[in-house]
C-alpha cells in the first residue's frame, strides 16, 4: 500500500462460528475515515477474505443510538458489493467488545440493516441482522442451463423440490438445489465461465442448497465475481435463502432455519435465518469471535 496514504486499524473476525479457525473471515475497519474507494479496494485485495467491512459515519437521518449507527461499505478482493451478512456479523461482534452488546444501526447501499448483538452464557458474542426488504424472481431457462453447464452440474443432479430462483435480500444470488450431499461435496467448476454469468446477471454468490430436514440445509457459495472460489459462510445469500424458502412454501410462515456451511471447506460455521409470520423482512443471526494474528 501506499505509504502516503492514511494508515487504518485493520481487524481480523470469523462470522458464524465462535472458533477463529471457523465460519467466515471478514476484515474490519471500524474507522475508515481517512480511506478512500481505492485504498478500501486495496486493503480488502490484500486481505484476501470474501469481504472486508469499512465504518464511516451514519447519514443524517439514519437513527439509531448516538455511536451505535454508522455507514458500512464492504469490498471483496476485486469490487465493492452491496451488502455482505459475515462482514456485518464480524463487524457488530467487534463493535460489541468495544461498547458493549445492544443495537446497532447500519446504512448500507442495499438499505439500511439493524443489528443486535447479544451476549451468551458462555461470553459468545452472537449478532442477528434484519434484511432489507426480501424479492425473488425467476431465471431464464438459458441462463439457468449456462449456470449448470459452469458448475458441471448435469440437470438430473437439481434438487426438484428446490426450483431454481434467484433470491434478493441485499444482494441477488441465485439458488440451486443439489439432489445430494454429495452432489453438494463435489465442487468443482469453471471460474471464468460462472463468473462471466454472474457479472451478466449481477449475481454476488450462487448458492448451493442441499435439504437434510425439514428445516436443516447444508449450503456452498461459489463467489468467482468476488474473485475468491467459495464463500466460508454467507449470510446474505443466508437471509435471500430464507425469502426463498418462504415464497416457495417450502417451510411454515413462521420457522427457524438451519443452515450449515463451510464444511467442505474446514471452516464449518452455523447459520440461524428466522421468518416471522406478517413480516416480509429475513433475520439472520451467528457467533463471532476475533482472530488472532
Amino acid at each position: 500500500m501506499n505509504t502516503n496514504e492514511p494508515v487504518a486499524e485493520v481487524l481480523h473476525y470469523t462470522a458464524f462460528s465462535s472458533r477463529p479457525e471457523g465460519g467466515n473471515p471478514a476484515g474490519v475497519v471500524l474507522d475508515a475515515s481517512g480511506l478512500d474507494d481505492a485504498a478500501m479496494l486495496e486493503i480488502a485485495a490484500e486481505l484476501g477474505y470474501s469481504e472486508s467491512a469499512f465504518l464511516t459515519d451514519p447519514p443524517n437521518g439514519l437513527g439509531g443510538e448516538p455511536g451505535r449507527a454508522f455507514t458500512a461499505r464492504y469490498f471483496s478482493p476485486l469490487a465493492e458489493v452491496p451488502f455482505c451478512g459475515h462482514a456485518t456479523v464480524a463487524t457488530a461482534v467487534a463493535l460489541a467488545e468495544r461498547i458493549g452488546p445492544g443495537d446497532l444501526v447500519f446504512a448500507t447501499r442495499a438499505g439500511t440493516v439493524p443489528v443486535t448483538v447479544t451476549d451468551d452464557a458462555d461470553g459468545t458474542l452472537r449478532a442477528t441482522l434484519t434484511s432489507v426488504e426480501p424479492r425473488i424472481e425467476e431465471i431464464a431457462p438459458d441462463e439457468l442451463a449456462e449456470a449448470l453447464a459452469a458448475l458441471d452440474w448435469p440437470p438430473a443432479d437439481l434438487d426438484p423440490q428446490l426450483p431454481p430462483r434467484i433470491a434478493f435480500a441485499g444482494a441477488r444470488h441465485l439458488v440451486l438445489g443439489a439432489g445430494s450431499r454429495e452432489r453438494l461435496a463435489d465442487l468443482s467448476y469453471d471460474f471464468e465461465r460462472l463468473a462471466a454469468l454472474m457479472r451478466k446477471l449481477d449475481l454476488t454468490t450462487v448458492q448451493l442448497v442441499w435439504r437434510a430436514a425439514d428445516t436443516v440445509f447444508h449450503v456452498r457459495d461459489p463467489f468467482p465475481i468476488g474473485g475468491v472460489v467459495e464463500d466460508p459462510a454467507t449470510g446474505a445469500a443466508a437471509a435471500a435463502f430464507g425469502a426463498y424458502a418462504r415464497e416457495l412454501a417450502l417451510v411454515p410462515e413462521e420457522s427457524v432455519l438451519t443452515l450449515h456451511q463451510g464444511e467442505d471447506m474446514g471452516r464449518p460455521g452455523v447459520l440461524t435465518v428466522t421468518l416471522h409470520a406478517g413480516d416480509p423482512k429475513v433475520r439472520v443471526s451467528g457467533a463471532g469471535t476475533r482472530m488472532p494474528r
